[in-house]
């Protein structure tokens, strides 16, 4: 097929523009010819992607550091330096990346050190780092600290060279103390990530100047690992309790501990200056836009980012001091060049949720009397005041129903004005006040009666011959019972090779039917079928690219190889909340913030829907950790789960529609998401209005409804109302097979059949907009 996208110069310049640039004392960009020793085996053996499903793509072009200098005109490599690394890797081999953290560094002695700047102009040290799904980190030697090794390399290189920048090809951040103690030693930091498939390209384009990097931290670097709030509440194999509540990140740090901070939220250089003015706001409609002018005074042209960040008043329900409701980026600006960027922030962001009644709203969205003050800068720390606003009194903005609530008793920390200063102070969290039983009861849909067979096919139903009530009412109980799982003894042939399952016409009654079967292909690193495709960029790395419209391309060109290699559904893009920095999946999310999250997804998958196919967002929700997590249950607030960790899921819903979302394999307040009806039923598709269809991860924990005696396993699924099991019978039980939905139906409080036609709508809904 014709391609309108180069995917290759979009992931060249996406590593480039997410590329976060902590330090430069001027010594990037290097003259052109320097020669430069590159440090580390990494340079060589680089990190392209991380552990699991979401990397697993098939792709050969995949280019390190030290080809790319070996190669780049403006630069040079030294390769006595070179070749003793490569010897060193061949003798050295790592036969179970997915297995390790780090790569066992060769030992960097002095003297290696002092040889290679007698030899060459500068020092590249690069410092890699591994993670991903089911291979959580540690603040452990190796993972988020540094090694021995990894230390003796860069004090003996800074001993040798006068030149020494340093490059962090990691999966999330790390511990940046050792880098600290090192002082003016290093001339340059720049944390890489996870670059696709061309980092040493992108890489060299930086190092040499043909572009400036522009990304932004999308995290807060601590000065410790200690130092974020949720450090003492992770890990737990069975549940964990998210007692910094919505102090997430940059909000704690902010509010409570600011000198605990090495690196501010949204911090990153250029090789340039930018100078703001013109700062104002004017109404629009549902909130106001906020103009800014951003003038590019220095001598290298570069892409800038402006971020606005709100600081709510205290109130009864405690806000953090900073929170980010708007950024936009430039385009690249010549020296002098000026650009004037325009951005929204909605009334709805000036809310707050109030899950306890202490504002008179209980279960709503509020607006708290007070002065709100919007900042406008390059980063939360160095942001300046630029105007303010102040609400009279407390106002409803959106009565909602408590759902997702704790079932347990805990304190979690608030925010209260003492003097003028918000100080630490904790409440007890609201737990849940209602009966899922009658919720649920209460609004069980009513059923289309059955007919039988009609003749009708589901292409009768696109083509408006007939509706989909009337294709639905010819399946049976069985057959509905199938349509809900993926994947039911599929002939192979029919799927492209390595699809990570197929679901709709998975037997031979339902593609009698016109059901087409409909194949699945995990992500985000890529199209992951058994054919070479294109390596993207991490999320992370996009999140810091702070490019909604680049990402947004980026996708359309996945969306083409999706389409060349015919399969539906992109199982992406992830946005869990960057909760802790150990997390072994961060690569895959975007952030600590859930509006940077919202917004890079819902720009994957308006790019990724771009040519009719799904995307699919995951894993809904509070999948933010590895550690046990198909039994771990995360304990927390309704406020947190309302304004952290759904916010994401909330944004990309409604500025993008996917097709498709995932649950998460954890429990969220006692409830698996694979059976959560609070949050699927009554939230997601209750409040947001979402019109797609839910499926699960990879497998479900079978399980019997505490408020149903006759719900277990599938039923229980399907009365939460999430729609689609997956894989199916592929795995889990093609030799057993669970009857669970077939016998509750019509048994006291089972599984009705309006319940089983609602997932069957949904499912077909979706089949038709990508397969017709």
């Amino acid at each position: 097929m014709d391609k309108k996208y180069d995917i290759n110069k979009l992931i060249r310049q996406s590593a480039c523009e997410g590329a976060v640039l902590l330090k430069n004392d001027g010594l990037l960009p290097f003259d052109k010819g320097t020669k430069l020793s590159l440090f580390s085996r990494v340079s060589e053996a680089w990190f392209f992607r991380g552990v699991g499903s979401g990397g697993t793509v098939r792709c050969k072009d995949e280019r390190n550091l030290t080809v790319a200098v070996r190669e780049c005109e403006g630069l040079e490599l030294n390769e006595e330096l070179a070749e003793i690394y490569s010897r060193f890797n061949k003798e050295n081999p790592v036969e179970q990346i997915d297995e390790v953290f780090n790569l066992d560094e060769m030992e960097v002695t002095f003297e290696i050190a002092k040889r290679a700047a007698e030899i060459s102009d500068a020092a590249v040290v690069t410092i890699g780092r591994h993670c991903g799904e089911g291979h959580e980190g540690a603040a452990e030697k190796g993972c988020y600290y540094l090694t021995d090794k990894e230390i003796r390399m860069l004090r003996n290189v800074c001993d040798a060279f006068d030149k020494v920048a340093v490059i962090i090809n990691c999966c999330a951040i790390i511990d940046m103390s050792e880098f600290e103690k090192l002082g003016d030693k290093i001339g340059a930091i720049m944390y890489v990530w996870l670059g696709g498939n061309q980092p040493g390209d992108a890489v060299c384009d930086m190092l040499s100047g043909k572009v400036s990097p522009s990304g932004k931290l999308v995290d807060t670097i601590a000065h410790g690992y200690t130092d974020y709030p949720s450090s003492a509440n992770f890990g737990g194999r069975n549940f964990n309790y998210y007692k910094e509540d919505i102090y997430v990140g940059y909000r704690y740090f902010e509010t409570f501990a600011k000198d605990k901070v090495a690196y501010p939220f949204g911090f990153g250089l250029t090789y340039t200056e930018f100078e703001y003015s013109d700062i104002s706001a004017a109404s629009a409609e549902g909130g106001f836009d906020v103009s800014v002018t951003v003038k590019n005074v220095g001598s290298f042209p570069a892409k800038e980012t402006a971020q606005v960040y709100l600081e709510k008043p205290c109130g009864k329900l405690g806000n953090p001091s900073r929170s980010l409701v708007a950024f936009g980026k430039t385009k690249e600006l010549a020296p002098n060049e000026s650009e004037t960027l325009t951005m929204f922030v909605s009334d709805y962001q000036l809310t707050s949720y109030d899950d306890s009644g202490v504002t008179g709203y209980p279960f709503a969205y509020v607006t708290e009397q007070g002065e709100y003050n919007f900042y406008v800068g390059k980063n939360v720390r160095d942001a300046e005041k630029a105007f303010s606003y102040y609400q009279e009194k407390t106002e409803l903005f959106v009565q909602l129903t408590q759902a997702g609530a704790p079932q347990q008793d805990f304190d979690v920390i608030c925010a209260e004005e003492k003097d003028g200063k918000r100080v630490m102070a904790t409440r007890p969290v609201t737990t849940r006040q209602y009966s899922l039983r009658q919720r649920i009861l209460d609004n069980l849909p009513e059923a289309v009666p059955f007919t039988g067979d009609r003749g009708i096919k589901l292409k009768d139903v696109k083509d408006g011959k007939n509706t989909l009530d009337e294709f639905v009412a010819q399946l049976t109980v069985d057959e509905l019972d199938l349509l809900t799982r993926g994947d039911y003894h599929t002939e192979e042939n029919l799927k492209p090779y390595g699809g990570a399952g197929g679901f709709g016409g998975v037997t031979k009654e339902l593609i009698a039917k016109g059901v087409p079967l409909t194949i699945t292909c995990d992500g985000p690193a890529g199209v992951t079928l058994d054919y070479e495709s294109s390596l993207i960029p991490s999320a992370t790395l996009l999140a810091c690219t702070y490019n909604e419209q680049l990402v947004e391309k980026l996708h359309c060109a996945v969306a083409e190889e999706l389409k060349e290699r015919l399969a539906d559904v992109f199982l992406a893009p992830a946005l869990n909340i960057h909760r802790n920095p150990i997390c072994g999946r961060n690569f895959e999310y975007y952030s600590e913030d859930p509006l940077i999250s919202g917004r890079m997804a819902a720009a994957a998958v308006r790019g990724s829907q771009s040519l009719g196919g799904s995307a699919c967002i995951k894993h809904f929700a509070c999948n933010n950790q590895e550690y046990n997590r198909t039994r771990n249950d995360s304990r927390l607030s309704e406020r947190a789960l309302r304004e952290i960790y759904l916010k994401g899921f909330e944004i990309a819903v409604k500025e993008s529609e996917p097709k498709n979302l995932m649950t998460s394999y954890n429990l969220i307040n006692g409830v698996w998401g694979h059976y959560n009806y609070d949050l699927v039923t009554v939230i997601l598709r209750g409040e947001w209005g979402y019109k797609g269809s839910v499926m699960t991860d990879w497998f479900i924990q079978y399980y019997e409804s505490p408020d149903f005696e006759n719900i277990w396993n599938n039923a229980y699924r399907i009365r939460g109302g999430i729609d689609l099991y997956m894989p199916g019978a592929q795995w889990q039980d093609r030799d057993n097979i669970d009857k669970s939905i077939v016998e509750s139906y019509n048994s006291k409080d089972g599984i009705t059949l309006g319940e089983l036609q609602r997932c069957a709508k949904h499912i077909l809904s979706m089949i038709i907009e990508i397969k017709y």
